[in-house]
């Protein structure tokens, strides 16, 4: 399933836009991150891209079809929203919370079986809050409930998951936790979309990535592309460099801050078109992950100059081996596309 937002403009009051000509898109499979400062409008993109707020101009659509025009309980049936967690005062228990995720699979007069049940306890399993599941939810703190909201959303099955800040008020570990589902659940098929205040987890876990400024041009594309020192400075107003570091398993990269930025009207730069030759090693322990290595790998092919795989029985690991022959931004963009499939470990050294 794949939802589009074409020309989206928005604005509270006539003549100040909020939003103006939002373009892009998210499929089954992809985890978008939308990134931009406090007041650039992520949450009224996210109200506008689900009809709870109409715009201006423009529309939303699934799968091609214009969003506006289809009945809540149709749409309600692909997507599923996480707002951010503001307290409640409902007394409900959280596994009743949880549970109401289901009842758009249910009819009218059903009630929730066993199925539901035991759907209810995995979910909270895998979210590890299976220790909330007998308390009310007006007696949990606002993390704890980010965390129930997140569970009710999956309940629900959907096609399509929209969060607001999903990490905000979350410790270190619940963030990993949040982070780690919509991986999982992006490598399993699903669509995800996230508002964030983290540049770094934009970079290290989303396939596409929309960066809304507070006015002018919104970027959007591939994550490695669009999330660059340049854009986060004209973004934010903040001078920042992306670090690499390596582990004995992986490569990652970070964003540090180091200064706010200074105004300047310097022009945006295209993005470099120099050749590399690199060499990408992928290892991996699932013999199904494979297929989908192999499906992004085809569609780089006509960069790669060489290839050896194996697998190593007595590790229980598969070892894939690519050179490219590519433009260094391309590069980029398959070695960051591997590197954030789960279970998935990647290394790229370049020639020069």
């Amino acid at each position: 399933m794949k939802l589009t937002v074409e020309n989206g403009c928005f604005s509270y009051v006539k003549g100040q836009p909020i939003l103006q000509n939002m373009n892009f898109s998210a499929q089954s499979g992809e985890l978008l991150a939308i990134l931009g400062p406090n007041g650039a409008g992520k949450t009224t993109l996210l109200r506008c891209m689900m009809g709870f707020l109409s715009w201006d101009s423009g529309k939303s659509t699934l799968d091609g079809k214009d969003m506006s025009r289809m009945t809540p309980k149709e749409l309600w049936q692909h997507i599923a929203y996480v707002p951010q967690a503001k307290g409640t005062s409902s007394a409900l228990l959280v596994s009743d919370m949880i549970m109401l995720g289901c009842t758009n699979r249910l009819g009218v007069f059903s009630t929730p079986g066993e199925k539901e049940k035991e759907q209810v306890k995995e979910i909270a399993e895998q979210l590890g809050i299976t220790y909330l599941l007998n308390k009310k939810c007006n007696a949990i703190s606002g993390g704890e409930l980010q965390m129930v909201l997140i569970a009710r959303a999956l309940a629900a099955s959907p096609e399509i998951l929209i969060l607001d800040e999903p990490e905000s008020n979350l410790d270190f570990k619940n963030q990993l936790i949040v982070l780690d589902a919509m991986s999982r659940l992006a490598a399993e098929g699903m669509c995800c979309i996230f508002n964030t205040h983290y540049p770094t987890h934009a970079l290290m876990r989303a396939t596409k990535s929309l960066i809304v400024p507070k006015s002018g041009e919104a970027f959007f594309g591939n994550t490695a592309q669009i999330v660059t020192e340049e854009n986060i400075e004209r973004t934010f107003g903040v001078e920042t460099i992306i670090g690499e570091v390596e582990t004995s398993g992986n490569q990652y990269k970070s964003i540090l801050p180091l200064r706010i930025a200074r105004k300047t009207d310097k022009p945006q730069t295209a993005f470099p078109t120099t050749r590399a030759i690199a060499v990408i090693t992928i290892l991996f322990s699932d013999y199904g992950t494979g297929e989908t290595i192999n499906g992004l790998l085809h569609q780089y092919n006509h960069y790669i100059v060489g290839r050896m795989g194996m697998p190593y029985r007595e590790g229980n690991t598969y070892i894939i081996n690519i050179t490219l022959d590519a433009p260094r931004q391309e590069i980029d963009t398959l070695f960051h596309r591997l590197s954030i499939l789960p279970g998935v470990r990647a290394k790229v050294t370049f020639a020069d």
